[in-house]
């Protein structure tokens, strides 16, 4: 027994030491397994992969938070057909179509033209992407695919891929603020489609929207061509483009956009351009067109709308200019708004085929009164007191011939007159009121900021400021800042002229009582083919107060009106500016001052009942005229019968007393024979 148990207590160790050595031996088959795996994988061409996550382009967003332009990531779901199990194909064909939303049809004609790497579906959003996703797993648990041995003669396990491919830009509200926002343009370079900003904000903000960061996985593969996630493995996060937040916000802009949209039709106009901002800071709350396009859907007959004609369309501006023209001559000292001059009763003839005419003739008028009623003849006079030095400096002060900074695509400069060009009498005279020069929306939109703003011209704002994915926020300053163009005094003088044009002159359309309203119309011919045909375009620019603060520079541009279809400014662009006033109000960017509204309207109502008495006392004065009319003729017609009566009575009377007082005559005696032919013989 002793001897039994002793062989047994040595069996034991040896046998735990068999199987201690088989163990060993396992393990090391297995890492050497492993090993060799892994070797094999490093031959494949390439031993590493690279998943990329490219950058997304920033937002573009409304002072109120709406997102007015986005960009999403597109994919595409790519398969190896040798892989597919002739068994699953069926399955493979009509589960990708259930989750992709594709024709099985149309698939199983892919699949069976193709070898090796094909594309099942391209443009694929990144909620289909995740489903696509989650079904590349699930076919790999239904062993839909098989290995393939590759030239190496390493089996690899392909499946369905979903892969990157580009990027979409959409513009979730249509048309709302287009041509501001711009559009873009794809650009494919084969493997991975980029978009780029073409016009508008998009172009302006580019560099900042589209900020090439891309991130990226970058490790050794798996058999089943899946990236291994490990120390050795490079990982970079992408880092998206900057969101562009504007100073617009979406509430105003739609109004001001509906308002271009209902003048337009109602004057009969090729498009209305119009733009709101503070007049201290240059901060654009609305800047709309009446001319819009949808980015996402751009059609042929949107070309014209393309291009933003705040900054891209150059015409002749017109009467807008004179109040330019004689700011740059009161600072010069040459004039003063009570200044008389002479203004030939509204006729001035320069030469044989260049005569100047008013409108409102008169044989003169102070400086005021030139701008309040629009005299050429006078302005042409102011601005013959000017050397062609101090009227061509004086223009550029005020931001003409140069750009103004607004922060879109594009910005043209137009044109005025050279100092040498200035020396005609004739050139001065055009260039003061706005003809033989050139200029944008956008110059006379900021020049006009000036007299709201004591002389300083400010540069439109329309971007906010930028903001990365850490919420810290960027301001992006303007190429070209504010501008000093006259003093304030000189500014401040012209601004209760410009109050007087909208309460004493063409611009009555535009009060609203409790406010302070001031500007400048402007109607201007067009030409075409070096000549001036029956189309205009009118404009009025200015700006309008509260009490509380609030002041604001206003412009609108109506755009080649026909001639007779309310194409004076008076008629078109003042009443489009007075409903955008309207609409701030509504939305309380104005508050007109109560007081003066109620004291307007007790006097609206004093006259009115002043009225209806006057029309009462009118009535019964004319009733009481009819009665003493009727009364009148009444008598005559009294008297007439009277008199008719004793005239009969006399007439009668006469006859009675002729008959009594006239004897009857006797009888005459027929005379004899013998006495009424005498015997001669």
């Amino acid at each position: 027994m002793m001897q039994d148990s002793e062989g047994a207590f040595k069996q034991k160790p040896i046998r735990t030491l068999a199987l201690f050595v088989i163990l060993v031996l396992a393990i090391v088959g297995f890492l050497v397994s492993v090993s060799d795996t892994i070797s094999a994988d490093r031959k494949l061409p390439p031993s590493t992969a690279t998943t990329h996550d490219r950058a997304l382009r920033g937002k573009i967003i409304s002072a109120d938070g709406y997102t007015l332009g986005r960009s999403s990531k597109k994919y595409q779901a790519t398969i190896f057909t040798q892989s597919i199990n002739p068994d699953k194909k069926d399955l493979l064909i009509k589960l990708f179509a259930i989750y992709s939303s594709n024709d099985e049809k149309t698939l199983r004609k892919i699949i069976k033209k193709s070898k090796g790497y094909t594309v099942l579906a391209e443009d694929i959003d990144a909620s289909t992407a995740i489903r696509l996703k989650s079904l590349a797993y699930k076919l790999r648990r239904l062993r839909v695919f098989k290995s393939v041995r590759n030239s190496q003669g390493v089996d690899i396990l392909y499946g369905l891929d979903i892969i990157e491919n580009g990027e979409e830009r959409s513009f979730p509200l249509k048309d709302t603020l287009s041509p501001v926002l711009g559009y873009v343009r794809n650009k494919d370079d084969g493997k991975y489609t980029e978009v780029k900003g073409v016009k508008g904000l998009e172009r302006s903000y580019e560099k900042y929207l589209n900020s090439n960061n891309n991130g990226f996985v970058k490790g050794m593969r798996d058999v089943s061509s899946t990236i291994i996630r490990n120390k050795n493995s490079i990982v970079k996060v992408r880092k998206d483009g900057m969101d562009v937040h504007l100073n617009i916000p979406l509430t105003l802009q739609r109004r001001v956009e509906l308002v271009l949209d209902e003048m337009k039709k109602l004057i009969k106009a090729k498009e209305i351009i119009a733009g709101v901002m503070d007049s201290r800071t240059g901060k654009v709350i609305a800047l709309a067109s009446s001319e819009r396009y949808d980015p996402d859907n751009i059609r042929k007959k949107d070309v014209y709308s393309l291009n933003p004609k705040f900054s891209e369309f150059l015409y002749e501006p017109g009467s807008t200019m004179k109040p330019i023209t004689m700011s740059i001559a009161m600072e010069a000292g040459k004039v003063t708004p009570a200044k008389w001059f002479d203004t030939n009763n509204g006729r001035l003839k320069l030469s044989k085929r260049f005569t100047i005419k008013d409108d409102h003739p008169e044989e003169s008028m102070t400086a005021e009164d030139i701008i309040i009623h629009s005299s050429n003849i006078g302005i042409t006079k102011i601005a013959w007191m000017l050397s062609p030095k101090i009227l061509y400096k004086g223009y550029k002060k005020f931001g003409f011939g140069l750009a103004t900074g607004i922060d879109l695509s594009r910005e043209l400069v137009g044109k005025v007159r050279s100092q040498k060009e200035l020396k005609s009498t004739i050139n001065k005279a055009s260039q003061a009121y706005g003809y033989g020069m050139m200029a944008s929306f956008a110059q006379l939109w900021k020049a006009y900021s000036a007299f709201d703003n004591h002389g300083i011209a400010v540069t439109p704002r329309i971007t906010a400021y930028l903001q990365d994915k850490s919420a810290k926020k960027y301001l992006s300053r303007p190429t070209v800042g504010d501008m000093r163009t006259v003093s304030k005094k000189t500014a401040n003088q012209m601004k209760k002229i410009l109050i007087k044009v909208v309460t004493d002159g063409t611009g009555k359309a535009a009060i609203y009582p409790g406010l302070t309203i001031g500007g400048k119309t402007g109607t201007s011919h067009i030409v075409e083919k070096r000549r001036y045909i029956d189309k205009y375009n009118s404009s009025f620019f200015g700006f309008v107060n509260d009490d509380k603060g609030s002041r604001y520079t206003i412009g609108v541009l109506v755009m080649r009106l026909h001639k007779g279809h309310k194409h004076f400014a008076s008629q078109s662009a003042v009443p489009t500016f007075k409903k955008i006033v309207t609409n701030m109000i509504e939305l309380e960017y104005l508050k007109p001052d109560l007081s003066v509204i109620q004291k307007q309207e007790m006097e609206a109502q004093e006259k009115k009942r002043q009225k209806i008495a006057q029309q009462k006392q009118q009535q019964r004065t004319r009733e009481i005229k009819a009665k003493l009319k009727r009364e009148r003729q009444e008598i005559k017609r009294k008297q007439k019968a009277q008199r008719l009566k004793e005239k009969r009575n006399a007439t009668q009377k006469r006859k009675v007393n002729s008959q009594q007082s006239t004897p009857r005559s006797k009888p005459k005696r027929r005379p004899t024979p013998q006495e009424a032919v005498p015997d001669l013989f």
